[in-house]
């Protein structure tokens, strides 16, 4: 399990003993880690009721040109630099702030694939 609650040891490396259990809203999820790939996704119900969308493979991209205001769908070739993780670079994983190979060109990703559900993209 998960878990995103406060961490066993103080900040000196001292023990912390807790005074009670761990809870279930402090559990977390594991990350979507969306590869390049045939479109695949997943509904996520979230605390509260709601949605989330979770993408795990991605073949398209929304890719912005910031100089001529356009949008366009561009297919994914590969994904060239993570600086989340250098090794999701190798694994084609794409995240926030990773630079894709798109048709069009090269990208930077602004969305959350894992959260968003859809690859938003910003051509450099």
């Amino acid at each position: 399990m998960r878990w995103q609650g406060r961490s066993r040891r103080k900040y000196t490396g001292g023990r912390l003993h807790f005074l009670r259990r761990k809870k279930k809203h402090e559990a977390g999820r594991p990350a979507a880690e969306t590869t390049v790939g045939e479109e695949r996704r997943r509904k996520i119900r979230t605390c509260g009721g709601g949605l989330k969308m979770r993408l795990l493979r991605c073949e398209f991209a929304n890719v912005g040109d910031p100089r001529s205001g356009t949008t366009s769908r561009a297919k994914i070739i590969t994904v060239k630099s993570n600086p989340a993780n250098p090794f999701f670079a190798r694994r084609n994983i794409t995240t926030k702030g990773a630079v894709i190979e798109t048709e069009v060109g090269d990208a930077v990703v602004t969305s959350r694939p894992g959260q968003d559900g859809v690859v938003n993209a910003r051509l450099i």
